[in-house]
Parts: C-alpha cells; sequence; structure tokens
C-alpha cells in the first residue's frame, strides 16, 4: 500500500517546486525590474536596433526595433500582465463569493434571478463580450480589469452557490439557527470558512488564465495601451518581425508560458493538498 501512494506524493512535491520555483522567480524579476534595468524599458539606442540575443552582456534577450532591451521590457510588461491577472481575481472574488452566499443560502427569487443571469452570461463567448464592451467604453488598463471581472465572478458565484446550497443543511448550520444566531453570522462565520479551500485554487487558475486573457486582447488592440510595456503588446509588436527578428516575440511568449505554468502547477498541487478525495484516487 505504501509502494502504492509514495509516487503520487513524490509527483504532488515536484509539482509544488517546480510551480513555486516558476512563480517566484517570475514575480521577483517583475517586481526588481528598476534595480535590475535601471536604464529602464523604454531607453531607446537607434544604434543597437535588433541586436541578436546572447551576443552581448548588455542585452542578453536581443532588442527591438527601436534599440529598447527586450528583457528589460519583459520584466517590465509582466508589472502590467500580473496587476491585471491578480486584480481581476481578486474583483471576481468578491463579488462572485458575496453573490453565491446570499443567493445560495437565501434561494427564492433572488436566486433564482442571479442564476438566470449567470446561465445568460456563461452562455455568451467571452469575445464577443470583450468586443461588444469595448466598444462601448474602450481600450485601456482599467477597462480590462473590468471586463475581466464582469467575465469571471459568474464562476465564483456558482461554485460558492452550490457548496452553500449543502452546507446550509449541515447539522452545524442548523444548530446555529436554533440557538438564534443571526444569518449574517451564520454565513461568513460558518459558511464561508468553509469554502476558503475551493476558492483559492479557482483563484490561481484564474490568474493564470486572465494574463493569457490580457495579453490576447492587448494582441489584438482591445486590452492596454500599446504606449505601455505589457507581454501582450510585445507579441503584438513583433508579430511583423518574426522571420528577422523572432526574439521580439519568443521571449515574452516564453515569459507567458512559464507564467502560466508555474501558476497551473501550484493551482493542481493547491487542489489535490486540500481536497482529501482526489488525492487519494491521484
Amino acid at each position: 500500500m505504501a509502494a502504492k501512494t509514495s509516487r503520487p506524493s513524490r509527483y504532488r512535491n515536484l509539482e509544488f517546486l517546480l510551480g513555486a520555483l516558476l512563480t517566484l522567480v517570475i514575480c521577483l524579476a517583475v517586481l526588481f525590474s528598476d534595480m535590475l534595468f535601471p536604464g529602464g524599458a523604454d531607453k531607446i539606442d537607434l544604434m543597437a536596433r535588433l541586436a541578436k540575443p546572447f551576443a552581448s552582456a548588455a542585452h542578453p534577450f536581443g532588442t527591438d526595433p527601436l534599440g529598447r532591451d527586450v528583457m528589460a521590457r519583459v520584466a517590465a510588461g509582466g508589472k502590467i500582465s500580473l496587476l491585471v491577472g491578480v486584480t481581476s481575481v481578486l474583483g471576481a472574488v468578491v463579488i462572485g463569493v458575496l453573490v453565491g452566499l446570499v443567493a445560495g443560502y437565501y434561494r427564492g427569487f433572488w436566486d433564482m434571478l442571479v442564476m438566470r443571469f449567470a446561465d445568460i452570461q456563461l452562455a455568451m463567448p467571452f469575445i464577443l463580450l470583450a468586443i461588444t464592451f469595448i466598444a462601448i467604453v474602450g481600450g485601456s488598463l482599467t477597462n480590462t480589469i473590468i471586463l475581466l471581472i464582469v467575465s469571471q465572478w459568474v464562476q465564483y458565484a456558482r461554485l460558492v452557490r452550490g457548496s452553500v446550497l449543502t452546507l446550509r443543511e449541515r447539522e452545524f448550520v442548523l444548530s446555529a439557527r436554533a440557538i438564534g444566531v443571526k444569518d449574517w453570522r451564520i454565513i461568513f462565520q460558518h459558511l464561508l470558512p468553509n469554502l476558503v479551500g475551493p476558492v483559492i485554487v479557482l483563484m490561481t487558475l484564474n490568474v493564470a488564465n486572465n494574463i493569457l486573457l490580457e495579453s490576447s486582447l492587448t494582441f489584438l488592440g482591445m486590452g492596454v495601451d500599446p504606449t505601455i510595456p505589457s507581454w501582450g503588446g510585445m507579441l503584438a509588436d513583433g508579430r511583423t518581425y518574426l522571420q528577422t527578428a523572432w526574439w521580439v516575440s519568443v521571449f515574452p511568449g516564453l515569459a507567458i508560458l512559464f507564467t502560466v505554468l508555474g501558476l497551473n502547477l501550484l493551482g493542481d498541487w493547491l487542489r489535490d493538498s486540500l481536497d482529501p478525495t482526489g488525492r487519494t484516487s491521484r
């Protein structure tokens, strides 16, 4: 029996270490980009334009068509991508969890109204929602974050509501009602702590997903202002140079790849760690 479970356990530890290492390295590079690259991401050197990567210590990832250091721009662009990913997830969590708690606990008309609205929104393709939203309010960093919040609060609302429907009939909730505990205390002190695990797992996976969505929207010209360094913007800038200067697009693409991979590995590890049934079946 021990021989059967030792391999999955080692695999989960390796999964955690790899995910944590990738995420930590990228976050540190992004947070300390100003110290690592004192010249900044917008410093132009036309004499060094389109310098090849690894050809000099001054520009390890090469330079773009304006002579700007690609490594510095990748690190600076990570600030925008991580900011969008984390902020949009936090906003969606606050709205979705509150709506799901109230809908699942009180049921009735409010529950039916919220869930039917959620069904309608889930039936709408994200790209259609994005085009409609950006056409109305315009593209910017703030509007991109709002768009991602609007598109993803439904996931948390449905997750929390489904769990609350089960938890509200458990003995500890019925006992709290019987002794006259107020509804808001039952919701926030008894129900909410039991939902932290699944919500955290979904948050981790959605941060990675939102980084991809922000990069895609910016690549299509519907996201962050193109004058602000971002991974999606760098991909868009380098697409016309793929044959002559591949590094302009490849390195921000690799940054997206490793960031999403690290966050997904952490999300998988959290899911296995917080779900005993999933841990034993793996």
